[in-house]
């Protein structure tokens, strides 16, 4: 990671609101950042690892609409962010009053925006850097946008997510249409169409499912 990563960051980025979530600020690569145009190499003489953080995707824009739109499920609960990327879901349970707000990532640059966003948003959010895949349940509420996009990945977390929600947390999890998403356990909650960017996806709009896991 650089030496400096919020000052990687501010240079970056800037700050927007997802079309999804517009209530949320969030600093972000657009297409007029450098952070858009960078480079692999410019990523790797930096230090940065792939920056999926400077990006709102559309399963964690339509899982935060969720939450805003239900803001009963989060309102003094201990809420678990997974896979965080850019943190907006654990921004938006620490705007709708959980007692504690957690967000898991593997990438620290990650973490570091996750701070930045935090504070952007006048919320207090406890940002980690470390695979808790496996932890015993600490949660009443776990959050995962957009998780299933490789099948190591799926295969990796899967059991662990439906472990949770065996042991009473109520775990929500949005995907996109990807590729890996499991066939069972899964129930519908919400449906919601999120506009994206080409530079991301492969269309302007992407339908995301937002689903509850069945322990």
């Amino acid at each position: 990671m650089t030496a400096d990563p919020e000052g990687f960051i501010r240079a970056h980025t800037i700050v927007a609101s997802p079309p999804a979530c517009p209530e949320i600020r969030l600093w972000l690569a657009t297409e007029i950042t450098p952070m858009w145009q960078a480079t692999e190499e410019l990523l790797q003489r930096t230090g940065v690892a792939p920056p999926y953080w400077a990006f709102c995707w559309a399963g964690g824009q339509a899982l935060t609409r969720y939450l805003l739109d239900n803001p009963e499920l989060v309102a003094g609960k201990r809420v678990l962010d997974f896979a965080a990327g850019c943190g907006v879901s654990a921004v938006a349970a620490a705007l709708l009053g959980a007692e504690r707000v957690e967000a898991a990532e593997i990438d620290p640059m990650a973490v570091a925006a996750i701070a930045m966003n935090a504070a952007l948003n006048g919320v207090a959010v406890e940002a980690f850097s470390r695979d808790i895949v496996g932890s015993p349940c600490a949660w009443d509420v776990v959050v995962a946008g957009d998780v299933c996009y490789e099948r190591p990945m799926t295969d990796h977390i899967y059991p662990w997510l439906k472990r949770l929600a065996a042991e009473g947390a109520v775990v929500l999890m949005a995907d996109p249409g990807r590729a890996y998403l499991p066939r069972h356990g899964l129930l519908e909650v919400a449906r919601t169409t999120v506009r994206t960017s080409l530079e991301l996806e492969d269309r302007t709009e992407r339908e995301v499912t937002v689903y509850r896991i069945v322990g």
